[in-house]
């Protein structure tokens, strides 16, 4: 299985179809942890109140699992103890927030854990630990340096990115440089032994690779932000579903302003929802990954769907000067700046 092996360095170099052709320029991201900055958005109120204190914290170069742990050594708890919603990119500057449980314990003074790279921009209470997934999204400002190539023709695609959205795909961040390669030995019994939490990542991984695969079947027929029939459709902002046999115009209206997407499998065990062309399509797109689809069967994940659309909220860019530009947008949890980026540009990171 030579796919599903790949590392992310050519797992990118295969080259997802992109939605609306070769980007218009060509840039540099990354240049210092500044230029790509992320601000966590809660799906929720915090109480104000309970034995869990929530932290706030802006960090730079430095990644949510190493100062989950600086936190519960400074608390005296166990990592169990502390929360948090998702991961965050470590060459950046990032605010996110952190749960830590202190039943039966006085608050230590945060401001003392002065580890590098963070920051506690507030500290308050709430009733119960931030577990992962809990979070609106995340807004990005992100600085392109050494732009090169046509500016009108990137503001029309950016018009288009805003009016139709993108292929929803998964980041190389989900991929690693190996996630794919452990997958292949875990399914195949070459690597024995598998820890809980690798092998979460490694199913993560597998599923993910599964679904780009889906997405990438869909942009090349251009049915990613159309309905076709037996497709699967999913209601804005929420994971309630429902099929469809054939698409009318009122499904596509909707589709049009976002009230719905188009849907593609997420594998694991039971009958897919799709059905028709849509299911013919996704086992074509699979066929050749038996491996993974049996893998993520036996492993006990059920069928499920994900948007196949992604749609960045307040897409704004600015030009810093000649050849540097910023782009500032919100992304909804679960998703991936560096996907909205490669429709834009053909960028590397310094």
């Amino acid at each position: 299985m030579p796919d599903s092996a790949t590392s992310e360095k050519s797992l990118f170099s295969l080259n997802w179809p992109r939605a609306y052709g070769e980007p218009p320029l060509r840039g540099v991201i990354r240049s210092t942890p500044e230029d790509f900055q992320v601000d966590e958005v809660l799906g929720f109120e915090v109480d104000g109140d309970g034995t869990h204190a929530f932290l706030k914290i802006r960090k730079k170069n430095a990644n949510t699992e190493w100062v989950a742990k600086q936190l519960a050594r400074f608390a005296a708890v166990r990592p169990v103890d502390v929360g948090f919603a998702g991961l965050k990119d470590r060459r950046a500057v990032t605010t996110q927030w952190f749960s830590v449980d202190l039943a039966g314990r006085d608050a230590p003074d945060w401001q003392q854990l002065s580890e590098g790279g963070i920051e506690f921009i507030e500290t308050t209470r709430h009733r119960r630990k931030l577990k992962r997934g809990a979070l609106r999204g995340n807004r990005f400002k992100l600085v392109v340096r050494e732009i090169e190539g046509d500016m009108s023709l990137f503001k029309t695609r950016l018009s288009k990115i805003a009016d139709h959205g993108l292929p929803n795909y998964f980041g190389e961040q989900r991929f690693g440089f190996s996630n794919l390669a452990k997958a292949t030995a875990m399914f195949s019994g070459q690597l024995k032994k598998v820890r809980r939490p690798e092998k979460g990542i490694y199913l993560s991984a597998a599923r993910s690779w599964l679904f780009n695969k889906i997405v990438a079947a869909r942009v090349e027929t251009g049915s990613w932000h159309r309905a076709i029939t037996g497709d699967v459709m999913m209601l804005n902002g929420t994971q309630s579903i429902f099929p469809i046999e054939t698409p009318d115009e009122e499904i596509q209206q909707r589709i049009d302003r976002f009230d719905l997407h188009p849907t593609g499998a997420m594998w694991g065990s039971g009958e897919l929802a799709s059905s028709l062309e849509v299911k013919s399509l996704e086992l074509a797109a699979t066929e050749n990954e038996a491996l993974f689809c049996d893998g993520l069967k036996r492993a006990g994940l059920k069928q499920q769907r994900r948007s196949l659309r992604l749609m960045p909220l307040e897409l704004q860019c600015k030009q810093l000067d000649a050849t540097s530009l910023e782009l500032t947008f919100e992304l909804p949890a679960g998703s991936y700046a560096t996907v909205v980026l490669r429709e834009l540009l053909d960028f590397r990171a310094r």
